[in-house]
């Protein structure tokens, strides 16, 4: 088993945004978190990549509990890449210095390694001609495919991507969810926050739905989508189709 959630409990001040999250993601495995603004998705993620501390409970890499208080983040991060709304790319970097930069400090990789590892990813995502531009010269769509490969040229062993398409015009969101697709087919553990339900259903081993920080249902995409069980999920989805996106 790749990641395990047992009991996972977070909140800021007064308000419990988690509550007893237990969930299991096999290696190779990809996990949709659906569910309304607020319910719970992001922090999850956030929880998972140590940018957050978890209040109860415990999360598992490899068997590994990497929440334990004091635990050096870095070689974590190292291992559990992230992907965020915003595309978080440094605006005086061009894209080559952008991708390469964490491999160079962090990796301790060569410039010449660095480079070639860059280019290669970028050619394979479409983005070799924009190695030398700067990210205000990008469409929303390229920045953010960028920004997944800084991320992949850590080689993560999991990907966790926050609604990474929620800022893009919609004409630009299908090249982003390309870049997922090959990931998916290349068999990367992926856990996934997203308002795209045709996307989920696509892609996802497991779909949870989450309200107020609860798992309330979870199951296969076909049956999630098709048979929902919980009143909330189906209230929920039926909210999703009334507006067109599923």
């Amino acid at each position: 088993m790749k990641l395990q959630y047992q009991g996972v409990h977070k909140a800021f001040g007064a308000k419990t945004v988690l509550t007893g999250i237990d969930l299991d993601v096999a290696e190779g495995g990809a996990i949709a978190l659906i569910g309304a603004s607020g319910s719970g998705k992001s922090t999850l993620l956030r929880c998972t990549n140590l940018l957050e501390p978890i209040d109860d409970g415990a999360i598992l890499l490899d068997g590994d509990d990497i929440t334990v208080p004091g635990r050096d983040t870095d070689p974590v991060r190292r291992r559990i890449g992230m992907v965020f709304q915003s595309f978080n790319l440094f605006p005086h970097m061009t894209v080559l210095a952008n991708v390469t930069l964490s491999p160079r400090k962090v990796l301790g990789k060569s410039k010449s390694d660095a480079t070639d590892s860059a280019m290669s990813m970028l050619q394979r995502f479409g983005l070799a001609d924009k190695a030398g531009d700067y990210p205000d010269r990008l469409s929303g769509g390229q920045q953010q495919r960028v920004a997944i490969v800084r991320a992949l040229q850590m080689g993560p062993e999991v990907m966790l991507l926050d609604e990474i398409t929620s800022a893009l015009d919609p004409e630009l969101v299908g090249e982003v969810l390309n870049v997922v697709r090959d990931l998916r087919a290349d068999g990367m553990t992926m856990v996934f926050a997203t308002h795209e339900m045709g996307f989920a259903r696509e892609i996802a081993d497991t779909v949870c739905f989450l309200k107020n920080g609860v798992i309330t249902e979870q199951g296969p995409p076909q049956q999630i989508f098709s048979a929902p069980t919980h009143p909330e999920t189906q209230e929920f989805l039926a909210r999703v189709i009334a507006s067109g996106r599923l």
